[in-house]
């Protein structure tokens, strides 16, 4: 006989999990904690997140290697622009191609209009959806089981898990049983991938969570950022150039800044994020122009990620 321990067979499984929400529920934060990576960009303003960011995750537990496929969607919400339209769109198709639905809620805020809103069109669809509340450290205990009930009389989920994104709190028992509910399949992507989105459009994404860090009211929402020029440089270096449009003359004065004093910081400290991002130097230009009407445009909401709308 031979005293050779057969060896276990380990079960690949993979699949999609959409994170959707209210704007400000907390969707990016969570995307980025459990990567371990920022992919998402995050600000305390709502609406941050324009379009679906895919974040690839490996995760083993007992005798299965399962490839998560994490997609922080944008807040839904009151759509008004065509901006706005699509924006809600790419968030309800990241959740209805999704295996997993993962509805966030914030703990503090309940049950709002919003939430309501979505909870009953992610009844309709009959889809795999999971209940996470999120910011529980920020609330009584005594009140998330009263939250649960209420929240389940909305939508059957299939499982209830309470979370502190921003802590990391309850994360390594989701992930677990995210891992574990996957279907079989083999692995979607290398499994040292971080995401699918293109460098071009991280750069530009850097850029424009500074712009909601650094300006005030309305001038984030009409704003955007793309990426003009991203060239590979023989010192292992790149050289990246950036566009932001704005709707109007005096939201590209205030983006200036005195001297140009504004763009300087909004630059630098994109710069230092993308080149922690992408391992290597970075050498960020930015060019602020003034284009009105830019979110009506489908070429600029094609260039930011999103799909056309009719």
């Amino acid at each position: 006989m031979s005293d050779e321990t057969p060896t276990k067979q380990i079960t690949q499984r993979c699949g999609f999990v959409a994170i959707v929400g209210a704007p400000n529920a907390g969707k990016s934060t969570l995307l980025n904690k459990l990567t371990g990576a920022k992919l998402s960009i995050v600000s305390p303003k709502a609406q941050t997140t324009r379009f679906r960011v895919l974040g690839i995750l490996m995760r083993k537990i007992a005798d299965v290697s399962a490839q998560i496929l994490l997609v922080d969607t944008p807040g839904i919400f009151k759509p008004k622009r065509k901006l706005d339209r699509a924006m809600v769109a790419a968030a309800w198709t990241g959740s209805e191609d999704a295996d997993i639905t993962l509805l966030l809620i914030d703990s503090q805020k309940g049950i709002t209009e919003g939430v309501r809103a979505i909870a009953e069109r992610l009844k309709t669809t009959r889809r795999r959806t999971w209940l996470v509340l999120n910011k529980t450290d920020l609330i009584e205990r005594g009140l998330l089981l009263p939250l649960t009930q209420s929240l389940s009389e909305l939508v059957p989920f299939e499982h209830v898990y309470m979370v502190s994104a921003r802590k990391g709190d309850g994360l390594d028992d989701l992930l677990d049983a995210l891992a574990l509910a996957l279907p079989d399949s083999p692995f979607l992507y290398p499994e040292d991938d971080l995401t699918d989105l293109p460098d071009r459009l991280l750069a530009a994404e850097l850029v424009r969570e500074q712009i909601f860090l650094q300006t005030q009211e309305e001038i984030p929402y009409a704003c955007t950022a793309e990426t003009e020029s991203f060239q590979e440089k023989p010192d292992g270096s790149v050289r990246i150039e950036v566009t932001i449009y704005v709707s109007r003359a005096g939201h590209k004065a205030i983006l200036i800044g005195e001297n140009g004093s504004r763009i300087k910081e909004i630059g630098q400290k994109a710069r230092h994020g993308l080149a922690s991002l992408l391992e290597r130097p970075c050498h960020l230009f930015l060019n602020v122009k003034e284009r009105a009407g830019w979110d009506e445009e489908r070429a600029r909401l094609r260039a930011i990620g999103l799909d056309e709308l009719d």
